[in-house]
């Protein structure tokens, strides 16, 4: 099943794709996609209900964040070894985390705002986790059964504000729009294997990222299980879950977003995102 948010920012309506491609609404079965309403629970009432029955929804809507904000958008990094070769970093011994903060998070076809003062914006298609029943200390033969579904998340950063000073990864990962999620939030029984799945990632028509899940450094089970061993997992919570090489840190010499510039990225089976690349407009 895949479960989407559509219509004005701030005004999105829960829906689905049913198998014909026609996107249902339905706000009448659910308020939102967020915390309990994606729990387990919730979305087994929604695949019971009969798709031909919901009001369809009018092409050419506006796609909301497959979410709605989350309590933790979790991130991990260093995930593939190929991308961890390509930043001089060393491979990993155990999960990294970093958070990005919830506010970041924006439709997956929304623009994307390069942050007053960047000058090292840059791009990460990755694979996202949505959980659907929280817990502590989950198992990794486990960990599937608390799992909503998965999604495509571009986990943009700017390198400077990341990597330099203090070096803290959430100050450079949580810029507003820094966290297009969606388009579709497909729930386990339609993706199959979590870790067989191709992503792409393209900056104005040439491809930068291939990559295939299966080689992860982590996988999905095993990061659900190590989180869950540091704090509470909560329904609604994202993990999104590192990506593969070609990021623009990794180009020699380094690429980094322009305003002008459109991303085109997608995993199989979970759909695909495009951004314009636009310039901060604040004061």
């Amino acid at each position: 099943m895949k479960l989407v948010r559509f219509g004005p920012k701030g005004s999105e309506r829960p829906g689905m794709i049913d198998a014909q491609g026609t996107m249902r609404d339905l706000s009448a079965h659910t308020a939102d996609f967020a915390g309990d309403t994606i729990g387990l629970d919730n979305i087994a009432k929604i695949k019971a209900l009969d798709p031909n029955s919901l009001p369809a929804v009018e092409p050419g809507q506006r796609m909301g964040s497959c979410l709605a904000k989350p309590g933790h958008f979790i991130a991990v990094g260093l995930n593939y070894v190929d991308h961890a070769e390509e930043t001089g970093m060393a491979i990993p011994e155990e999960p990294v985390l970093f958070s990005k903060a919830p506010s970041c998070l924006t439709g997956p076809d929304d623009d994307v705002t390069i942050p007053k003062g960047s000058q090292k914006t840059d791009w990460e298609v990755e694979l996202a986790i949505v959980i659907g029943k929280g817990g502590t200390h989950i198992s990794e033969a486990d960990a599937m059964s608390h799992v909503a579904g998965f999604c495509v998340c571009n986990d943009v950063s700017e390198r400077d504000f990341q990597l330099t000073g203090t070096g803290q990864w959430i100050k450079g990962k949580s810029a507003p729009s820094f966290g297009p999620l969606g388009p579709w939030l497909v729930t386990p029984d339609e993706v199959g294997d979590p870790q067989m799945l191709e992503l792409f990632l393209d900056v104005n028509g040439t491809r930068m990222q291939t990559g295939n899940t299966a080689t992860m450094i982590f996988s999905v089970a095993h990061v659900i299980h190590y989180i869950s061993g540091l704090m509470a997992l909560e329904t609604g919570d994202v993990i999104t879950t590192g990506t593969p090489p070609g990021v623009g840190a990794g180009k020699k010499p380094p690429i980094f977003l322009m305003a002008g510039d459109q991303m085109h990225l997608g995993i199989t089976g979970l759909g695909e995102q495009r951004q314009n690349v636009v310039a901060y407009s604040g004061s």
